[in-house]
């Protein structure tokens, strides 16, 4: 029985690997360039333009699950999901990251050896006629290179990757509200369309009743010719108005549409009415913004990126390290290819050590460091802005509340006056000049109120979005979610 100990072909070179490895090792450990610490943004206290608000109770406009379920409207309801599933831009948005999840597994693959095996047949010869001598030469190949992250180089470029990763993460989520704030926007704009076209047909009807008592007053002489002309004038002019109505009205349709990826020919939204109530969601301080807002996520993992870019740059400055093993047999394939005397391996470290370059290195870690500083001012930019943005909400729903409620008694007091200049109108006491005066100061003052109505709503929608929509950076991918496939980020629980 053979007892033959002698280590197989492959024993040499997977000894050289080894130690190649455990060389490798030794050297990492070392990462050059300044660690990132998140930088201090612009607080306050509270929001100014909450000062004297006081909730109603129960809550029922916070949050308990999907946004735009606080409105309680079933066509709403239906439509938003659509967003996050059809919608092209989120499409478009969900692929980028999907890239940039890529792009991190690109940078991972520069932390390890790259293996490589090969082999190649050749028949040659030499001489001529009789004399020509030929031979078969085969080889079999193994390499191993491994350029060594002694200086944190590959590391850093990890790093500034997964950060983009999840600002990339943070923006599909920023798209996602937006599209989705954009379609409750565009359809309460349609139902305030719906609202403006119900007042002008049953204004138009009211002119119709007008426009017979001046007929039957103009029948026994006691109205001008000019005063039904008047009346016929208005009612029809009324009525051209609510046709017009339609053409906003589609345009909101056709808008909507294109929001949830569908063609325009495809949605088709009954008329309904404009919703009485704007809910209003509770924010809550200031700083928590900082976690709820996708922008500002965005914003906030651009800096790590840039930071971390500006030690890549720092390492430029170090030598490059890299090892490399290779193990073969060259020889006859058809006889003993595989014995000692074919064999061949070598183990080897290189190093490049930069002398002069001119300033490039200098000039790159300045321009990394003047870009980490440039990430910072837009981080904290974006911060301010959203502030501005929930203060500005917050404004805009107190003061049109404060300004429907004096609405609301303008076109009480309107309408009033139209009725009693219409009656006194049939009794003869008043020009027909005061009826038309009546009626076109209660249309506009309930045109004003449909629009109030809706501003407030819009200001609801707006107000939701400034805070998130039920976002937090907790949804956001770490560097281990990365390593996995990726999908479709939502936006809200």
């Amino acid at each position: 029985m053979s007892n033959d100990r002698r280590p197989g072909p492959a024993m040499p070179f997977l000894r050289a690997l080894a130690g190649l490895t455990g060389a490798g090792l030794l050297l990492l450990g070392c990462t050059v360039g300044p660690n990132y610490v998140k930088p201090a943004a612009p607080t306050s206290a509270a929001f100014k333009e909450m000062a004297g608000w006081k909730l109603a109770s129960p809550q029922d406009a916070i949050d308990r699950g999907a946004w735009w379920s606080i409105y309680h409207d079933p066509t709403l309801d239906k439509l938003e999901p659509e967003v996050a599933v059809s919608n092209q831009n989120l499409k478009a948005a969900e692929a980028a990251y999907r890239q940039s999840q890529a792009i991190v597994g690109e940078a991972r693959a520069g932390l390890f050896p790259t293996l490589n095996v090969g082999g190649s047949v050749l028949r040659h010869g030499s001489g001529t006629g009789a004399h020509t001598l030929t031979a078969n030469t085969g080889t079999v190949q193994g390499s191993a290179l491994w350029d060594l992250d002694v200086w944190g180089r590959i590391r850093r470029t990890v790093e500034s990757d997964v950060a983009g990763a999840q600002a990339s993460a943070a923006d599909l989520a920023l798209a996602t509200l937006s599209a989705q704030a954009a379609l409750a926007t565009d359809y309460y704009n349609l139902r305030a369309a719906d609202a403006l076209e119900s007042l002008l047909l049953r204004t138009a009807a009211d002119y119709e009743r007008a426009l017979r008592i001046t007929e039957n007053q103009y029948a026994v002489g006691v109205a001008a010719r000019s005063d039904v002309i008047t009346a016929q004038a208005l009612l029809q002019a009324t009525q051209a108005r609510a046709t017009g109505v339609g053409v906003q009205r589609s345009q909101f349709e056709h808008a909507m549409a294109v929001l949830v990826g569908r063609p325009p020919s495809e949605l088709s939204i009954p008329a309904g009415s404009l919703a009485t109530a704007a809910p209003v969601v509770p924010p809550s301080v200031p700083s928590a913004l900082l976690e709820r807002r996708p922008d500002i996520a965005a914003a906030e993992r651009a800096m790590q990126q840039e930071n971390a870019l500006v030690g890549v740059a720092v390492a430029a400055f170090y030598p490059d390290i890299s090892l490399s093993a290779v193990f073969a047999y060259a020889g006859n394939p058809t006889g003993a290819f595989l014995s000692v005397a074919n064999r061949f391996w070598a183990l080897g470290a290189a190093a490049t050590v930069p002398l002069f370059d001119g300033g490039l290195r200098s000039a790159s870690v300045a321009a990394a460091a003047a870009a980490y500083d440039q990430s910072v001012a837009t981080y904290r930019e974006t911060v301010l802005l959203a502030f501005q943005q929930v203060e500005d909400q917050l404004a805009a729903l107190r003061i049109l509340a404060e300004q429907a409620v004096q609405q609301d008694a303008a076109v009480k007091s309107a309408q009033q006056a139209e009725r009693i200049s219409l009656n006194e109108y049939a009794a003869g006491t008043v020009a027909y000049t005061a009826v038309v005066t009546a009626q076109a100061a209660a249309l506009t003052d309930e045109e004003t109120a449909v629009s109030i109505q809706l501003g407030r709503l819009a200001a609801s929608v707006g107000l939701v979005e400034a805070l998130g929509g039920g976002w937090d950076t907790a949804q956001l991918p770490t560097a281990d979610d990365l390593q996995h496939p990726p999908s479709l980020l939502p936006i809200g629980p």
